[in-house]
């Protein structure tokens, strides 16, 4: 964008109202159409619109007696054997989880798993490869 020759404030020196019109016409926020969000459905409803349209109504629901659970699947649980990352006590990998254990995926090495509530799946699929499982009560 090109500049200004002179400052708009030189060119306006001794106008009474710089170019604004009346001297009523720049007081207030009435001239702005009101304070914030003022007139979001009325004078500025094409600015709504275009801008945001989700402004008005309601969206969604949020379920307050929702809880998230922590799951953690078989073969993250072979992954994590393979890693190295699960300790290895006669024979058996021991792992101790906050949470839900779900079936997806294939484990091959005997575990032993301690964890708050698991699927039948994965309950098959751990006690088929000479795995264990034990309950950790919610406290």
């Amino acid at each position: 964008m090109g500049r200004r020759k002179e400052k708009k404030t030189k060119k306006y020196r001794g106008h009474r109202s710089q170019g604004g019109g009346n001297v009523k016409n720049r007081r207030g926020s009435g001239n702005r159409g009101g304070f914030g969000g003022a007139g979001l459905n009325k004078h500025r409803k094409t600015w709504t619109v275009k801008f945001d349209p989700d402004h008005f109504g309601k969206h969604g629901f949020s379920n307050p007696t929702k809880t998230e659970v922590d799951v953690l699947n078989l073969f993250e649980i072979e992954n994590m054997v393979k890693a190295g990352k699960l300790e290895n006590k006669e024979g058996k990998f021991i792992l101790k989880f906050e949470g839900k254990i779900l079936g997806t995926g294939n484990i091959t090495v005997p575990v032993s798993v301690s964890a708050h509530a698991w699927s039948k799946k994965a309950e098959d699929k751990i006690k088929q490869s000479g795995g264990q499982l034990e309950r950790i009560n919610a406290s």
